[in-house]
């Protein structure tokens, strides 16, 4: 039955709901000291939520740092990859409607798929390729285990051809169905389900919903969960009355400094983009984005919206790596910051299979996922905890933030539910 949450939540000291106030104002201090005052990231979102209460939301150092607009309770963030698990839960409403399976080929939904090869050899097409040892499935999608890649990894001749191309960058180009195209023409890196590669994958999950919905996917998105969770500052582009709000997306120098690597009052999110990205189009704010988190937390609903059944949330943060393993044992990415030891993969989150494993406090079933301007979120059910943190730093691996906020914000538990 649906939740009787309220759509809009409600504050409360953070001993109420057995947290520290001490310990999280240190989590601020760090930021500040660390890496605002220090000039390495422009400013910082923290919002953390427990047992059904905001315990801590504060703001701090520049939105724009040429403009001195500081950063604000209803900033707008590029999300870039946190817009996944958004996809992936747009996607499994469909299986819950009947209306497609993972265990598809995706070649039933692409026909120009069905003879992908796995590289074998070659710098540029035709490539040498050898047959799959089974189709890509949309489990495969889901999971990033597919053999597609992304061409910033810079790691093999299959990632130099999306470059070429133009496939998966950060600044999007062409359309979606120019990307399948495009794809067509690239091998896999490797047989679907051998391994693990982040990827465009999930931009190819926004094709599929579009076909199988018969609409288009921003449509999608917006009629089934933008508009019923109230999630109004969630969009692929900025429109003009809310430019004001957008932050503006830096570059770590090398150096410690920042770049401006995208202007507020040029960038192209300002208008409707071509290539309607679900692997990392969109741009939010904290509080849409903890809306779209209470949701999951909630086991898929909130107030009387219903996104998902709590058995396919359930489903959803499993681990979906073959064999059970972790992203140590399959992972081919150049992606992560940190050690993925006792980290699965389910149905668009990472996992946490094993906290010991992570050397980092945690608790096993909390699933997460970040973006590459060095945004990041996670959901622990067994604390009942949500952490959004937001900034506007390319790559997200430039520092160990997210280890850190992790460190420091189960350290400000001082009750568990466990």
């Amino acid at each position: 039955m649906p939740s009787s949450q309220s759509l809009s939540p409600s504050s409360a000291s953070p001993e109420q709901v057995g947290m520290s106030t001490t310990a999280l104002a240190r989590v601020e201090a760090h930021l500040k000291q660390r890496y605002v005052d220090a000039g390495r990231l422009p400013g910082t979102r923290l919002l953390v939520y427990r047992r059904g209460e905001i315990v801590h939301s504060t703001a701090q150092g520049f939105a724009d740092v040429e403009r001195k607009a500081p950063v604000k309770d209803d900033t707008i963030f590029r999300i870039y990859s946190m817009t996944k698990p958004i996809t992936t839960v747009a996607f499994m409403m469909l299986v819950e409607e009947g209306r497609v399976a993972l265990d598809e080929p995706v070649h039933k939904y692409i026909p120009e798929w069905a003879n992908l090869g796995v590289f074998q050899a070659g710098v540029t097409a035709p490539f040498l390729t050898k047959p799959p040892a089974r189709p890509m499935q949309i489990i495969d999608l889901l999971r990033h285990t597919s053999g597609l890649t992304y061409g910033f990894q810079q790691r093999t001749n299959v990632d130099a051809a999306y470059r070429a191309l133009k496939i998966g960058e950060v600044e999007k180009s062409g359309t979606l169905t120019s990307m399948i195209s495009d794809l067509a023409k690239i091998p896999l890196e490797f047989s679907p389900g051998d391994a693990w590669n982040y990827s465009v994958s999930t931009d190819v999950v926004g094709y599929l919903i579009e076909k199988i919905a018969g609409k288009p996917f921003e449509q999608f998105l917006q009629e089934r969960i933008f508009d019923p969770l109230g999630m109004t500052d969630t969009n692929f582009f900025v429109p003009s009355d809310k430019a004001h709000r957008f932050a503006a997306c830096y570059a770590a120098d090398g150096k410690g400094g920042l770049t401006l690597q995208d202007d507020p009052a040029t960038s192209s999110f300002l208008s409707p983009p071509s290539m309607i990205s679900g692997g990392g189009g969109l741009c939010s704010t904290t509080a849409d984005y903890l809306t779209f988190c209470r949701a999951l937390l909630n086991g898929g609903a909130l107030g009387d919206v219903r996104l998902l059944s709590p058995k396919t949330i359930a489903l959803m943060t499993s681990n979906h790596l073959p064999g059970g393993r972790d992203l140590t044992e399959m992972s081919k990415s150049m992606f992560s910051e940190a050690s993925y030891a006792g980290i699965g993969f389910g149905l668009g989150f990472s996992v946490t299979m094993n906290p010991a494993k992570t050397m980092i406090p945690g608790s096993a079933g909390e699933y997460a996922w970040g973006g590459a301007a060095s945004t990041a979120f996670w959901i622990d059910p067994a604390e009942q905890l949500i952490a959004i943190f937001m900034t506007q730093l390319l790559p997200s691996s430039t520092y160990p933030i997210r280890r850190e906020l992790r460190t420091m914000i189960y350290s400000a538990i001082t009750d568990s539910n466990v």
